[in-house]
């Protein structure tokens, strides 16, 4: 399988190329259909990559940066209490502090945190796109995330 991508920009998986025209299927909506295969140029991005993209970027960006359930903890933590400066966040859980700034390091890296001051002290809050990811993967009273919300999908589903 191979990624490519027709006249006007759009990317799609390919399926099987004929001698005029290759069946491809569009990643965000799994439909196949035949293109002409003049209107098509192969691209060098892996297929597992343009699949990924049917993922929102804050979430692919969530799935990539946090590798444990302590990291996704502390994020749940900053937008549940908001801002916490670096002090709050040590007396309070569980990490020694070398373990918290590269866990922190990581975090603002990705852009799912930024630091911030707090009564004179240095601290991280949620940025939007940290708030984004984790709206998107939260369950809301009804309990379904906003994926859920966008597909008719509901906690009780197998």
């Amino acid at each position: 399988m191979k990624t490519v991508q027709d006249d006007t920009g759009k990317r799609y998986l390919l399926l099987k190329q004929a001698e005029q025209a290759s069946l491809v299927r569009d990643p965000d909506s799994g439909n196949e259909c035949y293109v002409q295969n003049d209107r098509l140029e192969a691209l060098e991005e892996s297929p597992l990559e343009t699949a990924a993209r049917t993922v929102s970027s804050p979430v692919r960006t969530l799935l990539t940066s946090v590798h444990d359930e302590a990291t996704l903890g502390l994020l749940c933590e900053l937008e549940t209490r908001g801002p916490l400066a670096i002090r709050t966040v040590l007396s309070a859980y569980d990490f020694c502090e070398s373990d918290l700034n590269g866990r922190l390091a990581v975090l603002a890296t990705a852009d799912l945190i930024g630091e911030t001051e707090i009564a004179g002290e240095r601290g991280y809050e949620l940025t939007d796109t940290g708030k984004t990811a984790l709206e998107a993967i939260r369950p809301t009273e009804e309990g379904t995330t906003a994926s859920d919300r966008r597909t008719g999908a509901s906690e009780d589903d197998p």
